[in-house]
């Protein structure tokens, strides 16, 4: 359910487990398909720990998918897998003449032409990356900055709360910064947990991430969170949490890492899995929409009462943020006792046509969000 005014259609459907959305510049749609790939011991050994109610489990479809509306008119006149065989790919990005994605493991670099329907060229990986993670930390998200002239890679943590120790998160719970041929990589953020969404808010150009903050502290701890990104900024993890709230678990004490933290902008809910982000860079919906944020919430795993399963609309005036959090996409949630879903929203984009694109990976579907 959206709100009045707007209208929800199917766009497309029977896909395989949709995660991320990307809309070129000549309307093109690539849907990165991919999940978590566990079986025999792993797949058991995550529903006894509740983290298959996280995501999808079993072998991943490790494609994009290119959709196109060739007459404008809302609905999808051409399918076809644009590039297969990936590893667990997520974010996807067209700069010049070459299309990247970002595989769990590396970014690689294709060659490419607008409106190719098929990536034939072998591509290079240009950025080995440390692969998989924590429960759904796989994903691996990238931007280009203003110009072009860069690429965020954002990288999630590897554990929870770093319980195995520092060692394995080296180049982890970072959005790091390259050069568009994957050289001159350095730490653009760190202490982010796992910054899935990434974009650049319109008026000001300045980076924002939406961040899945850690588990096991109870239901209402601890906030995932929706900021803008300072270069050289450290958000907390592992040492603290929204600020200087020092997490208790840890051994080690850094009170020099506690004091440092950066308070992120806003909270958007403790579990929300809040994963997709999108500022509204179109015109056709009302004018307080214009430059404000939708971001999609995946849903709680580990939480007594589900939190999440919805898109939220952050309010922006004059490049900052002007409001709370406020419901967008609804609907999602079949029974709340029961705890059982229709779906759950993640990837969010804009058309070229100034919709809104909503991936759901439980029903395989993409929704379409029209302004009347």
């Amino acid at each position: 359910m959206a709100p009045a005014g707007f209208k929800v259609n199917l766009l497309a459907d029977t896909l395989k487990n949709p995660r991320n959305i990307y809309v070129a510049a000549n309307g093109d749609i690539f849907v990165a398909e991919a999940n978590t790939e566990a079986r025999g011991v792993k797949k058991l050994g995550a529903k006894i720990l509740g983290i298959s109610k996280s995501q999808n489990l079993g072998k991943s479809a490790n494609r994009i998918t290119l959709l196109r509306d060739t007459n404008g008119d809302g609905k999808i006149d051409h399918r076809s897998v644009f590039l297969e065989n990936l590893n667990q790919p997520y974010g996807m990005l067209i700069i010049g003449n070459h299309f990247y994605v970002a595989n769990t493991d590396g970014l690689w670099r294709y060659d490419y032409q607008p409106g190719q329907v098929k990536i034939t060229s072998p591509g290079k990986m240009i950025v080995s990356l440390p692969a998989g993670g924590y429960n759904n930390h796989w994903t691996r998200n990238i931007i280009a900055n203003a110009d072009g002239s860069k690429i965020f890679i954002a990288v999630g943590s590897g554990t929870n709360v770093a319980e195995h120790g520092l060692e394995v998160e080296k180049r982890r719970a970072n959005i790091l910064e390259i050069n568009t041929d994957g050289s001159g990589e350095r730490i653009y953020a760190s202490g982010l947990r796992n910054p899935a969404g990434m974009d650049l808010q319109p008026e000001t150009r300045t980076l924002y991430t939406v961040v899945n903050e850690r588990d096991n502290l109870g239901d209402e701890l601890v906030p995932d969170y929706f900021t803008g990104v300072k270069p050289g900024g450290f958000y907390g993890w592992p040492w603290a949490y929204f600020g200087h709230h020092e997490d208790p678990r840890l051994k080690v004490k850094r009170p020099d890492m506690v004091k440092k933290t950066i308070t992120p902008d806003i909270s958007l809910g403790a579990h929300t899995a809040s994963l997709g982000l999108k500022f509204y860079n179109g015109n056709k919906f009302p004018a307080r929409y214009i430059n404000g944020a939708f971001i999609g919430q995946h849903g709680s795993w580990n939480r007594s009462v589900l939190s999440g399963y919805k898109v939220v609309f952050v309010p922006f005036d004059n490049g900052k943020i002007s409001g709370p959090p406020e419901d967008f996409l609804t609907g999602f949630i079949a029974n709340l006792d029961k705890k059982e879903v229709f779906g759950r929203p993640v990837g969010v984009a804009v058309t070229k046509d100034g919709a809104l694109l909503v991936a759901d990976d439980t029903s395989n579907r993409i929704w379409r969000i029209s302004s009347n």
